[in-house]
């Protein structure tokens, strides 16, 4: 509960940045602003993720390093939210209504039946996904599966107040360092 109130206040204070990312959106490709694409959550039950759009209407809906020419894929403004991780903000959204968390593994697409698998093996398909996790910053995009399923198998079993506060700090740092993110 405590999560979804902090979730709440976040996107009151965060508004006037959320009105000004929406207009540079919608200046740079017309509508939507914000899409929503199947991910897994908890259980391997199916949720819709929130973000902004980054990319121009019309591409699949695979990982981003699996589009062919994903640089001349994105909006004006995509790789600077991307490289920022503005486009995650609207994910406060999930945690509101109990589908995400702040700390926890990041929800693998619906068709990532791979990384779905590997998860399910380990267990971490019990946990509800957050926004940023473990293997995020420990690579980020950056990493294979295999090795995001190691990061996230040791988050399940290392779960902690202090973890997820190194996690958070170091979130922080990353996001403003754009360590790991592909554009």
């Amino acid at each position: 509960m405590l999560r979804r109130i902090l979730a709440l206040l976040l996107l009151i204070l965060l508004t006037p940045l959320l009105i000004l990312v929406s207009v540079i959106i919608y200046w740079d490709d017309k509508s939507p602003i914000l899409f929503k694409q199947e991910r897994i959550g908890c259980n391997n039950s199916i949720f819709w993720i929130y973000k902004f759009r980054t990319m121009k209407n019309g591409i699949p809906d695979i990982p981003t390093h699996l589009v062919l020419s994903p640089n001349l894929s994105y909006t004006k403004s995509g790789p600077l939210l991307r490289r920022l991780s503005i486009d995650e903000l609207p994910q406060l959204i999930n945690i509101i209504f109990g589908e995400m968390v702040f700390i926890g593994p990041r929800p693998a697409l619906h068709n990532q039946s791979d990384l779905i698998e590997l998860r399910s093996n380990v267990g971490v398909h019990k946990l509800i996904p957050g926004v940023t996790g473990w293997a995020q910053i420990n690579g980020r995009d950056k990493m294979s599966i295999v090795d995001k399923v190691k990061y996230d198998e040791y988050y399940l079993l290392n779960q902690s107040f202090y973890l997820d506060l190194k996690i958070m700090f170091m979130t922080v740092f990353k996001v403003f360092r754009m360590h790991g993110v592909s554009h």
